[in-house]
């Protein structure tokens, strides 16, 4: 996988919670630790479920996200106008760049796992068991399909 995906495999994700709490709880925000999960928008593929965490994705400003995908889905080459920010949360995500889905260049990611994907970067990724990632970043949330065809909101059928 090419560095400029920024991969970084995060082990201090216990430091994350110390560091909250060392500016005060003025500044910790707790959601609900029941997640409200719901189909997928129509811009990813059928079989997913999608849940919101904080913010509103189509809006400006920051949002959380949760995507659970079932073994085998496939993400087609496609990219966003923001970075995305995406940890996963259990099972197995792999992730690729370039415009095709080519599957001996693409990075493995177990839970805790962390990958950004710089705006712009036309990256793919596919499941491997039922896997939950985590997608963080700065909305509005968007996402283009490389190749025009691969976009669920296009195909007859679908959604």
């Amino acid at each position: 996988m090419r560095a400029s995906l920024g991969l970084t495999l995060v082990t201090l994700l216990g430091l994350a919670p110390a560091a909250a709490l060392a500016q005060g709880s003025d500044h910790m925000h707790a959601g609900n630790p029941a997640v409200s999960w719901g189909p997928a928008p129509p811009f990813f593929p059928r079989g997913a479920r999608f849940a919101v965490l904080q913010g509103d994705p189509s809006q400006n400003g920051v949002y959380t996200v949760r995507l659970e995908m079932p073994a085998g889905y496939v993400l087609k080459p496609h990219y966003h106008p923001t970075d995305e920010h995406v940890t996963v949360i259990s099972g197995t995500f792999t992730v690729g760049m370039g415009d095709s889905v080519d599957t001996r260049h693409m990075q493995m990611l177990r839970a805790g796992g962390f990958i950004t994907a710089p705006a712009q970067a036309h990256h793919y990724a596919r499941t491997v068991g039922r896997t939950v990632v985590q997608v963080h970043g700065m909305g509005p949330f968007s996402i283009t399909y490389v190749n025009a065809a691969d976009d669920p909101r296009t195909q007859t059928g679908t959604k």
